[in-house]
């Protein structure tokens, strides 16, 4: 299995970035989650959020807006530097 571009954490919330291959380059796509606690104390994740996540999650999914317009500004002048038929 490949391993995420980048995780980004603040307490029990995480965001994972998946950089993904498609015929026009790469592109990328953004898994919010939340770690818990089960009954026999084994942590689980949930894409389920609790009302005082939110704000939270709000600037954790802004971090990843961040990321990932600077590594597409990566992506785009990679693909410049090797010419017209690198996509």
């Amino acid at each position: 299995m490949s391993q995420p571009a980048h995780k980004i954490r603040i307490g029990v919330l995480q965001v994972t970035i998946w950089r993904n291959h498609g015929e026009n380059g790469p592109w990328y796509s953004v898994v919010p989650s939340r770690s818990y606690k089960n009954g026999d104390e084994t942590w689980q994740q949930s894409d389920k959020l609790r009302f005082d996540d939110l704000l939270t999650m709000a600037k954790l999914l802004d971090q990843a807006h961040s990321y990932i317009a600077s590594q597409m500004k990566s992506d785009a002048k990679a693909r410049r530097q090797a010419g017209p038929t690198a996509k």
